[in-house]
């Protein structure tokens, strides 16, 4: 049985987001969903010696909301070159850092030249993937149906990619009504974070100390 997850874009995700990507046969990236401010889509944490800080791609807000994910653009093209100098001052002494960082300084270089957040948080899913040996086949909802309803949205996707089994976060528990993915032949399975230990950093944080 084909399973799926279906989640939002977000900006170098913690270790649970690629977990979530492993456990499944597709991936489909829901960035057709509206941008939310103070949220993991352009940003996110990393450790510093004085403890978890914020990395976060500025987003042009002003007359844009509401507004799609993949409709958000960078307000300032200098974000990349920042939190690459960033990252390689709190990190150089991690243990895979000398081997990671050509392609992180790299991915880097590529994102600072996109003004699609959609499209720079992709560079790095990618990257980590290939990191992490996680070879999810990972699509985009652009190829799927949508729907103003968000759990038939989730429905209908599943339907179209032919998944019999859907995966997602626990936070979804709040929303989510498995009796109505049951009705259309779907089980609904919950991940369970709470072995992950905190304070929760982004994957970068893990695959350079790994």
């Amino acid at each position: 049985m084909k399973s799926i997850a279906i989640l939002q874009s977000n900006y170098i995700p913690w270790q649970g987001y690629f977990d979530l990507i492993r456990s499944v046969d597709e991936f489909v990236i829901l960035d057709s969903v509206q941008f939310t401010k103070n949220d993991w889509r352009n940003r996110n944490r990393i450790r510093t010696p004085s403890g978890p800080a914020w990395l976060t791609i500025p987003i042009r807000t002003a007359g844009c909301f509401p507004q799609r994910i993949s409709e958000a653009e960078v307000a300032d093209g200098h974000w990349a070159h920042r939190h690459w100098r960033t990252l390689a001052q709190n990190y150089a002494r991690a243990p895979r850092f000398r081997e990671r960082a050509p392609e992180l300084e790299k991915t880097y270089e590529q994102a600072a030249r996109e003004s699609q957040l959609s499209a720079i948080n992709r560079m790095f899913l990618d990257l980590a993937c290939r990191w992490l040996g996680i070879n999810t086949v990972i699509n985009s909802c652009e190829m799927y149906p949508d729907h103003a309803d968000r759990v038939e949205r989730l429905i209908a996707i599943c339907r179209a990619a032919g998944a019999g089994r859907y995966r997602s976060g626990p936070r979804a528990k709040a929303y989510l009504d498995p009796a109505r993915f049951a009705a259309a032949g779907i089980a609904v399975e919950f991940a369970d974070y709470a072995q992950y230990p905190a304070p929760r950093l982004s994957v970068i944080d893990g695959v350079l100390n790994s």
